[in-house]
């Protein structure tokens, strides 16, 4: 059975169909593709042929892509989580597409991927686990060679597909759970509804609340005045007058 979706209030409490929107810059992935990106303009720079070599392109468009499309995943996802998914696989697969071109250069150009044991290996792996920002990378870039530029990239591509991948599975089930824009807007019109009987119940309450505490008051008031009244004899009798001198 479908869960109700949680539906977002604005602060007068007007009820809301999107959902609570993503800061897609603050998601590690995304700070790691915009990484990737910047190291594929690098590499392409210094070592592939600027003309002739469609792989330039490619591989720069595919690293582009990456970044862009969990960018737009991500805003679209306020309001359709159809055109989040779509474009985050895209995202996904674009990556899958830059890890074969890296793969490939080492193979053709005889050098070494780092694997497992491999002491550099794991040097770079801890620093791209702990780093994100391409703040931490810039400085270092330029310095190093077409090896550890590649190497670099793979280990990015593989950790940006493992957070994507996890990202994308959690959405699906938010999805599968709790339905789309159409469920969201059916729940928060209901939502809204219920919000405005609530509202009108109190509202109620309060009034007869008051109508009984402004009937307790005129009683009071209404005793207070025959207390506070002189009593009258029940036969009143005129008053000598004097007699003249």
């Amino acid at each position: 059975m479908p869960i109700p979706p949680t539906i977002n209030h604005y602060p007068d409490g007007t009820a809301s169909v999107l959902r609570k929107p993503v800061v897609f810059t603050s998601l590690r992935f995304y700070q790691r593709s915009d990484v990737l990106y910047q190291l594929t303009r690098i590499f392409c720079k210094h070592y592939l042929p600027t003309r002739g070599d469609r792989t330039v392109d490619q591989m720069v468009q595919a690293a582009r892509s990456v970044k862009q499309n969990i960018a737009e995943g991500c805003s679209d996802g306020q309001t359709s989580t159809e055109s989040e998914l779509k474009l985050l696989g895209i995202a996904r697969g674009s990556n899958a597409e830059l890890l074969e071109d890296y793969k490939d250069y080492l193979k053709m150009n005889g050098k070494q991927e780092w694997f497992g044991n491999n002491i550099r290996f794991e040097r770079l792996h801890e620093f791209c686990k702990e780093h994100s920002m391409y703040e931490d990378y810039s400085s270092i870039l330029p310095k190093m060679n077409d090896e550890e530029l590649s190497n670099m990239a793979i280990c990015l591509c593989h950790q940006i597909d493992s957070a994507l991948t996890k990202y994308i599975e959690r959405r699906d089930r938010e999805f599968t759970t709790e339905g789309g824009i159409r469920e969201r807007m059916t729940a928060a019109r209901l939502g809204q509804r219920e919000t405005q009987k609530e509202t009108i119940a109190r509202h109620e309450k309060t009034i007869e609340e008051l109508r009984r505490e402004n009937a307790l008051l005129q009683d009071k008031i209404d005793s207070m005045r025959k207390t506070d009244k002189p009593d009258k004899p029940d036969n009143p009798e005129s008053p000598e007058l004097p007699d003249n001198p």
